[in-house]
């Protein structure tokens, strides 16, 4: 077995740790292989369980949507405008509030999906 260094640009010298590290290496790969698929069957149930938010989360995102256009025509229809800013300010500033700088693009492609682009 060669030496390892025991990390990057360190050099390793025969008979100074290198037997010890070998075996600890050892020793976790074994673990690791005994753990592995128990490992796997909870990485495929969180990403099961993934698939199902991503699945809700575009349903919800055409039904808002949906509605939104749906608000917007009835504003028109009824001598409004087509947007009202301060409605749009006010759900920018509820998703930067929760979600920061994400929040606040997210809230923007949420809004574009409802409206259109301007």
């Amino acid at each position: 077995m060669t030496p390892r260094a025991p990390e990057p640009g360190a050099f390793a010298f025969p008979g100074r740790g290198t037997r010890a590290r070998a075996d600890k290496d050892e020793r976790m790969a074994a673990i690791t292989m005994e753990q592995q698929p128990a490992a796997d069957e909870h990485i495929a149930g969180l990403r099961n369980r993934i698939d199902e938010i991503d699945a809700a989360l575009v349903a919800l995102w055409k039904e808002r949507a949906a509605i939104s256009r749906e608000v917007g025509a009835t504003r028109v229809a009824a001598g409004g405008t087509r947007l009202v800013l301060s409605r749009e300010r006010e759900i920018l500033e509820r998703f930067s509030a929760e979600l920061g700088a994400d929040g606040t693009q997210l809230a923007l492609l949420i809004l574009r999906a409802g409206r259109g682009p301007l």
